[in-house]
């Protein structure tokens, strides 16, 4: 089954970052708020940056889809020991992103099927240590860190060990950019929401874990808004015409991981994945 060779694909390659992150457990955040017994309260209001925005700082991990619907969605993904409880930590949208829509409905233009078939059977860009792209980035099971600096936004994705830089010093994208993994992001603030705007894609990267295909036509339009401390909306608007055949977004929630730091990963360090994968 195509979906279940990707989503065990990718767990394999995302539950090395689990064990990473324990080393910086029970550090406790300066100005977290709390509750009277001491632990972090998420449900209080978000704070705002020196320069009054909202400030979306802090290490963050993507709200799993219910293991119910995972189930009724893609079957039961717990039958390979590989897999273990990993995949109990995935959101469904990494998975396929496409899973809104009835198969006759998909946008996805009729050349690129094959494509996609393709990849269900061979390994994802994450196999091979390179990034698997945005927004896939966004929803892989492990921890990133958002910087915020008022002209300008990092952030960190701890399992590829990546920077990614939001411009939001109010130039606009270059014309033609070098084609780049993370693309080339620019931001603005809507009221309370950060308004991520970027191009200048390679062709290189996957959608999701089924291996959805982009071009370096790709703009994405990210929208991120703190609800409360601990949770963030987004929203992530896909345009490609020379793939798809209108644009189409997605909605998921990123969770505050607070009390905690990321720290370094490299993929080719101690590397046992491999012989796993291609069994």
């Amino acid at each position: 089954m195509a979906v279940y060779r990707s989503a065990r694909t990718v767990a394999l390659l995302a539950a090395s970052c689990f064990g990473a992150q324990s080393q910086w457990l029970n550090y406790p955040t300066p100005g977290t708020p709390r509750t009277p017994d001491g632990k972090p309260n998420l449900t209080a209001l978000a704070r705002l940056a020196a320069d009054g925005k909202p400030d979306l700082s802090g290490v963050w991990q993507v709200e799993p889809t219910p293991a119910d619907e995972m189930k009724r969605l893609f079957g039961d993904l717990s039958g390979d020991s590989a897999l273990g409880d990993t995949s109990a930590d995935f959101p469904k949208y990494l998975i396929n992103l496409l899973l809104d829509f009835k198969p006759e409905d998909t946008p996805l233009r009729p050349e690129f099927a094959d494509l996609v078939r393709q990849r269900a059977k061979q390994e994802s860009p994450l196999t091979h240590c390179l990034p698997i792209g945005i927004p896939a980035d966004d929803l892989l099971p492990g921890p990133f860190k958002i910087i915020q600096t008022p002209g300008l936004i990092l952030v960190r994705n701890e399992y590829e060990n990546s920077f990614r830089q939001i411009y939001m010093d109010g130039r606009q994208a270059p014309a033609n950019p070098e084609p780049l993994w993370l693309g080339y992001s620019v931001g603005k603030w809507d009221a309370d929401t950060l308004v991520v705007d970027t191009v200048g894609f390679n062709d290189k990267s996957w959608l999701d874990g089924m291996g959805h295909p982009h071009s370096e036509a790709l703009h994405l339009v990210e929208r991120f808004h703190r609800r409360d401390f601990g949770h963030m909306n987004v929203q992530v608007t896909i345009d490609d015409p020379k793939v798809y055949t209108k644009p189409f977004s997605v909605n998921f929630m990123e969770l505050l991981i607070p009390d905690t730091d990321i720290t370094e990963y490299f993929c080719n360090e101690n590397e046992k994945d491999q012989p796993h994968i291609k069994k």
